[in-house]
């Protein structure tokens, strides 16, 4: 069963491990450990460590192996001056195309966002923010912007720990004026409201500390192979 999952899976997997902290920056990333953690053979540990090293999770060196990346306070600095630049990019692509389908889920997101903070029901409104910020990378309806702002959403969770907001409705308000702006089409509103809501939430990110951990050597549950098999 080893062979059929995929390298796919197996990469989400790791990431997803890196982000939570569960693989710390610093960790060696042997090979023949992963596959035994995951449930799946070195193959797919080999090609999923490739593409998380185009990710800038992983870093490989000749003759010294894989390792979790550990980026500097530079590094991690500098995701965040990117995503003031794409997420009202993004805002003012999707006032440009977003399509019927789009605005009604954006709606349905804002209006449980509303309703969440307004009642303190804190443990769904990370959720709903990223859904937010997904659909709406989703409506620029450039798959190529979309994927960066993924990418850079999973980095920035994986070297910032966010503190809510003192005031939750008042992120979900400006959701909400963003939205207002895109479904009438006011690319420039759009992208202004963005690039606020991004300033303002600055604050909010404090840089977790890197420590190098040790390899892993505890098994763990094989991957679920069954979306993602070849």
């Amino acid at each position: 069963m080893r062979g059929h999952i995929s390298a796919h899976a197996v990469c989400t997997a790791i990431r997803d491990d890196i982000v939570s902290g569960a693989l710390a920056p610093g960790s060696r990333l042997i090979e023949e450990l992963l596959a035994g953690r995951y449930g799946v053979s070195r193959v797919p540990v080999r090609e999923a460590l490739r593409t998380l090293q185009s990710e800038g999770f992983v870093t490989i060196r000749h003759h010294a192996g894989a390792c979790v990346a550990a980026p500097t306070e530079r590094e991690a600095a500098d995701l965040l001056d990117i995503r003031g630049l794409l997420e009202p990019l993004g805002a003012a692509r999707a006032a440009a195309r977003r399509t019927a389908a789009h605005l009604k889920v954006l709606r349905g997101i804002v209006r449980l966002g509303r309703e969440r903070a307004r009642h303190g029901q804190r443990a769904e409104l990370r959720q709903l923010d990223g859904w937010f910020h997904e659909t709406l990378a989703q409506a620029s309806g450039s798959a190529s912007l979309a994927a960066l702002l993924t990418q850079l959403r999973r980095k920035i969770d994986w070297m910032y720990a966010v503190e809510p907001p003192a005031r939750e409705e008042r992120s979900w308000e400006e959701y909400g004026a963003v939205l207002d702006a895109v479904s009438r089409g006011d690319a420039e509103r759009a992208r202004a409201l963005m690039a606020a809501h991004v300033e303002r939430s600055r604050e909010a990110y404090t840089l977790r500390a890197a420590v190098p951990a040790p390899a892993v050597r505890t098994p763990k549950q094989p991957v679920n192979t069954a979306r993602d098999r070849n």
